[in-house]
């Protein structure tokens, strides 16, 4: 987890949004995931004293609790080094029955570029195992593995805790991936997208390089959505 950014950066802008725009952001979620309301979970506080912004995400599934959804866990994806931190997690009420929602926020294109960083050949053993079954869930050709390990390693990954959560526990752990991109930003040293058409060329180009097919029942759960950092001067 990076610092926070003072006035800019998803982090801020999300933060921004769960805190003093909540219902505009829950009416742009519900109506995107189809659900009924939400709740979102706390993140811990920091072990020590430090400034405020370095408390802890959530990470991995850590947050499920079931002892066999986290055995298995174990058993699909590395539990040491640098593993999925979400920017937010929530449960999505559908009336009968909730789900979990995992969020991922971006508000710069750089942001969206990442490679897999595992030393060890026994973590790196296991992500292309976890990748090469995700790809069956997501891709309708064969994919090259090397393709889901950069440059959009995160955006990979994100989708493999989908799968395993869908895919991979008996009975399936429902759950939605949501990818919030802000846009709007302004950042003299970074490339922030002014417009949804930019995130939308991004979007299809991260895609395309994965070979997703959006007729696979399981990307009905990926949600991909756009929210100006303010609407007033961003419509």
């Amino acid at each position: 987890m990076g610092k926070i950014g003072y006035g800019y950066g998803s982090e801020w802008h999300l933060l921004r949004f769960l805190g003093y725009h909540r219902d505009y952001l829950l009416k742009e979620v519900l109506n995107i995931t189809g659900g009924e309301d939400i709740s979102w979970l706390d993140f811990g506080f920091y072990k020590n004293y430090v400034y405020l912004n370095n408390d802890r995400e959530l990470v991995g599934l850590e947050f499920i609790q079931n002892p066999r959804v986290l055995k298995k866990w174990g058993e699909f994806w590395p539990q040491r080094g640098s593993s999925q931190n979400w920017d937010a997690v929530g449960k999505i009420d559908f009336g009968d029955h909730s789900e979990w929602l995992l969020v991922e926020a971006k508000a710069h294109v750089e942001e969206i570029r990442s490679s897999c960083s595992a030393k060890s050949p026994k973590s790196i053993e296991m992500i292309k195992d976890a990748m090469k079954k995700t790809m069956h869930s997501f891709c309708a050709d064969e994919t090259p593995i090397e393709n889901w390990l950069l440059p959009y390693y995160q955006y990979a990954n994100r989708l493999a805790s989908l799968h395993f959560l869908m895919k991979e526990c008996d009975p399936a752990v429902p759950a939605h991936l949501l990818f919030i991109y802000f846009y709007g930003d302004q950042r003299p040293d970074k490339a922030c997208p002014q417009s949804e058409e930019e995130l939308y060329q991004v979007i299809r180009k991260m895609d395309g390089w994965l070979r997703v097919d959006q007729s696979k029942h399981i990307h009905k759960k990926v949600h991909h959505l756009f929210l100006p950092i303010n609407p007033n001067i961003n419509a």
